[in-house]
């Protein structure tokens, strides 16, 4: 026994070492064992409600009446869980058959347009649940829908008519669904696809009205045309008689005014003759008036001279007054 003990100190020290190293790595996993659990924890309490969303608590199965607004959030996830739930606008695409007034079935394919109001939120899901399209929206949308195509025409599925189907199966939804915290935004026709022979009889029809259009159309040109060439023979005409008159007016003035320069003309001849008479009575008068008996017969005498001295014949016939100057030589 004194000769192994020496071999066998060494082996106690190992087993000693082994085991203060297993509880050290025992130590390192329980702590990281329960760091991951914290982090698990933490995270499970935390959530983020992001832009569009709003919040809805739910502590031990009941909902809170106030909703969370958007951002980080803390909660106790062993009691309580915060429901997320879209009020950003959304969009429902189905494709319902539609009955019309008639009596047919029209294929169509139809967007809904709706969003929740976030105060709503919290009752939406104490009352439907997460399940509020399938259950509450689409059910409403269908009895709409049917009850107000079938108040209009195929065709006029087709027409300018659409919007007013639109607008009215808007009206009647919102009026079930606003009190229920649903805002529908809009209801959009996407497509409308009318039974083969009626779409085959629309075309026609359209085809048919488009030609009568044209035709009327061609018919309302000739006959603006047969009006502008009627204005412009009225024109013409009028502008010859304008023309004519305008040239008659002129030769009125013309002869007017050849009549006012007569007129002017013989009252200046007649004015000049009054004042040459006039002149001729003066200067008369004032020969008259300088010429005395003397002179006269001065005057008398010197014509007498003068005729006396021609070589001619003369026959001077006298009152038996005036004395005889002179006789020619020869008789």
């Amino acid at each position: 026994m004194k000769r192994n003990l020496p071999q066998e100190m060494p082996l106690v020290k190992n087993l000693t070492t082994s085991t203060a190293s297993i509880n050290q790595k025992s130590m390192f996993f329980n702590y990281w064992l329960m760091a991951v659990a914290m982090g698990v924890m933490l995270l499970a309490s935390c959530t983020v409600v992001r832009q569009g969303e709003v919040g809805v608590k739910r502590r031990l199965g009941k909902i809170d009446p106030q909703y969370v607004q958007q951002g980080p959030k803390a909660f106790n996830f062993l009691t309580t869980t915060i429901i997320r739930v879209p009020t950003r606008t959304m969009n429902i695409e189905v494709k319902p058959d539609l009955p019309s007034k008639e009596g047919l079935t029209i294929r169509s394919e139809i967007s809904i347009l709706y969003r929740i109001k976030p105060e709503a939120a919290p009752k939406i899901l104490q009352n439907i649940g997460l399940n509020y399209e399938s259950e509450v929206i689409l059910p409403v949308f269908r009895s709409a829908a049917a009850d107000i195509s079938s108040k209009f025409l195929a065709k006029d599925m087709h027409s300018g008519e659409r919007a007013q189907i639109e607008q009215a199966i808007r009206k009647q939804m919102t009026d079930i669904l606003d009190p229920s915290g649903f805002v529908i935004d809009n209801v959009l026709l996407k497509s409308i696809r009318l039974p083969e022979g009626l779409a085959r009889t629309i075309e026609e029809k359209l085809q048919a009205e488009q030609d009568a259009q044209r035709m009327e159309f061609v018919k309302e040109r000739e006959k603006r045309d047969a009006e502008r060439r009627i204005i412009e023979a009225e024109g013409k005409k009028q502008i010859a008689r304008i023309q004519a008159e305008g040239e008659n007016n002129a030769a009125i003035i013309a002869a007017e005014g050849r009549k006012k320069i007569a007129e002017i003309e013989a009252a200046g001849k007649a004015n000049a003759m009054k004042i040459e008479a006039d002149a001729i009575k003066m200067a008369n008068d004032t020969i008259n008036k300088t010429l005395t008996a003397p002179i006269l017969k001065l005057r008398q005498i010197e014509a007498f001279k003068s005729l006396s001295n021609s070589s001619n014949s003369k026959l001077i016939i006298t009152d038996g007054k005036t004395p005889f100057l002179s006789l020619p030589d020869k008789l």
